[in-house]
């Protein structure tokens, strides 16, 4: 007998199953992963964002709205990756159909893949075809030519997934790249394991339905704000946190900066000295802030000083956060501007505190927090605008669609795509103008960077012309793979040397977890020696997975 509607009972295992031929096959989709960085997994994202769904799916009663709801709300909050979003937004489509019924027919079916498209299609700003979105679109385009002759949902259900794994089949005619590593779409791949497994359910296969305790990168790390008491002070070398504005009374010359920042490093460290539109904002970690303001006003009037005891800040928060627990709960006032930031690694952290960054959000190994991790973020964050830096090109959907659950605060997201990106962002930012200026300033900054990170390969691959095999070392710029070697200092040389131009004039080197700062330096003397007009500096950004992540301007 043809099986002519689908339950919401049926509905919640068909989701079930394909939730976990999806887990069971996400190894075999990161493998498809073109790009051979060992972080933000195709095939880890995805499954995260529908396990997600799947608890509150377990959690939800035996109708169908309530089904769709948490197919819909459980996979927005818990989307990571761009991949991850991007199924979210398919399932809120979807569910936005089928809530409206308690069985469905093929007829709905069709008009509930096609919202699903629809939906995916509007969240993506530039959609590219030979992705996840041109699977979803040859399935929904099947099912709208079956909807008004089909009448078994087990033969519908058939040749919706045939067609879509021929659209996935054809996607490497369409990216090159896909062609060139000899692999197909691993977002089309996740989606289409997804429909394989419902489908499976519906012919009455045999499933396990046990799913494994995931938790995410960023659980195991504990997101915190500015005043989080788990910096470790027992080796403050410099204990006097120095900020300070300049208004310019002359010109202040690429020498001047030079000599400046140069004066700066012999008493202190952790240095941020960026000139722009006649003020220089200046940010040292010292043992005399006398000196840095003595000199400071060989330029001009000094303006907005803030000297800040490290030691003593530390012992209080020590003291305060043992008391915190006794003391009742005090309404907190919104301030105008706060600020949420994706980061890697404590030196990497404690940059972005000392610039002024609410609430941090740990990207771990995947480098890839869901939106529930940024909505989280901005809850915690009393601001009435709250600017967003995702710090990685995987990561700003899931800040969007955060941006778009958000109701009671003005949520920016600035489009930074690497750390250094998100530091110049928030360097260019100022208090005293509107919302929208420093979007548009914080924007414009990123345009002054060029990013370049250095890590190892995961997997052997064909890419961009390079022919990469497992454990190489890769030099990754803001173009793409631009060096391969065996050597990690003579890659990074080697990608750095891609990113220099005339205007270059500052290299800012940050060192990760496996890189000691005795060879951070010799990197960067080896630079010097190569380009001895460029001024170098060095700072323990503590990243894992990431040799180095470098910067020029």
């Amino acid at each position: 007998m043809a099986l002519q509607t689908v339950d919401a009972a049926l509905m919640r295992k068909m989701f079930l199953a394909g939730a976990k031929n999806l887990e069971s096959k996400k190894e075999i989709i990161n493998e498809l992963n073109v790009f051979p960085v060992p972080d933000g997994d195709t095939g880890t994202n995805m499954t995260l964002t529908i396990l997600s769904a799947v608890k509150e799916v377990n959690a939800a009663d035996g109708s169908m709205k309530a089904l769709a709801k948490a197919m819909s709300s459980g996979s927005l909050k818990g989307a990571r990756g761009n991949s991850g979003v991007i199924l979210s937004q398919l399932l809120r489509g979807f569910s936005k159909v089928v809530r409206e019924h308690e069985v469905i027919t093929i007829p709905i079916a069709a008009e509930s893949f096609a919202r699903a498209v629809d939906t995916a299609y509007n969240a993506v700003m530039k959609p590219k075809e030979g992705t996840i979105l041109t699977v979803a679109r040859a399935g929904a385009e099947r099912a709208a030519e079956l909807a008004g002759s089909c009448t078994d949902f087990e033969e519908f259900t058939t040749q919706v997934v045939k067609r879509m794994q021929e659209a996935l089949d054809y996607t490497p005619e369409l990216l090159p790249v896909l062609k060139e590593a000899g692999v197909v779409d691993s977002g089309g791949t996740g989606l289409l394991e997804v429909m394989k497994g419902g489908l499976d359910c519906m012919l009455g296969k045999e499933i396990d339905y046990s799913f494994e305790e995931s938790e995410s990168a960023t659980a195991e790390k504990k997101p915190g704000g500015a005043g989080s008491t788990d910096i470790s002070t027992a080796d403050i070398k410099f204990g006097y946190c120095t900020e300070f504005i300049i208004m310019l009374n002359r010109e202040f010359s690429l020498a001047d900066e030079a000599s400046f920042k140069a004066f700066l490093s012999s008493i202190g460290d952790s240095i941020v000295c960026v000139a722009d539109d006649g003020v220089v904002k200046v940010h040292v970690h010292t043992n005399d802030p006398g000196l840095a303001l003595q000199r400071a006003l060989t330029f001009g009037q000094l303006s907005r000083i803030k000297i800040d005891n490290m030691r003593e800040e530390h012992n209080e928060r020590v003291i305060m956060s043992e008391e915190k627990a006794a003391e009742p709960a005090k309404p907190v006032e919104r301030k105008p501007f706060g600020f949420v930031s994706v980061s890697i690694g404590d030196g990497m952290n404690a940059i972005f505190r000392e610039l002024g960054v609410d609430y941090l959000i740990e990207g771990g190994q995947t480098m890839n927090p869901s939106t529930e991790d940024m909505l989280k973020a901005v809850d915690a964050v009393e601001a009435n605008t709250v600017f967003i830096l995702p710090n990685n090109k995987n990561i700003i959907l899931a800040a969007e669609q955060a941006k778009s659950l958000v109701e009671d605060k003005e949520i920016i997201v600035i489009p930074t795509k690497t750390v250094p990106q998100g530091i110049s962002a928030v360097i260019a930012f100022n208090p005293e103008v509107s919302a929208d200026e420093n979007r548009e300033a914080m924007t414009e900054a990123l345009s002054y960077v060029k990013s370049g990170q250095v890590t190892y390969a995961v997997r052997d691959t064909s890419f961009e012309g390079h022919e990469i095999h497992e454990s190489d070392i890769m030099g990754i710029s803001d173009h793409g793979i631009v060096a391969v070697g065996q050597d990690i200092d003579d890659t990074t040389l080697a990608m750095i040397e891609t990113m220099m131009d005339d205007d270059a004039g500052l290299l800012s080197i940050y060192y990760g977890s496996d890189v000691t700062e005795e060879q951070a330096q010799g990197l960067a003397d080896r630079f010097s020696e190569k380009f001895p007009l460029v001024d170098v500096e060095v700072h323990n950004g503590g990243q894992p997975i990431y040799y180095y992540v470098v910067s020029v301007e």
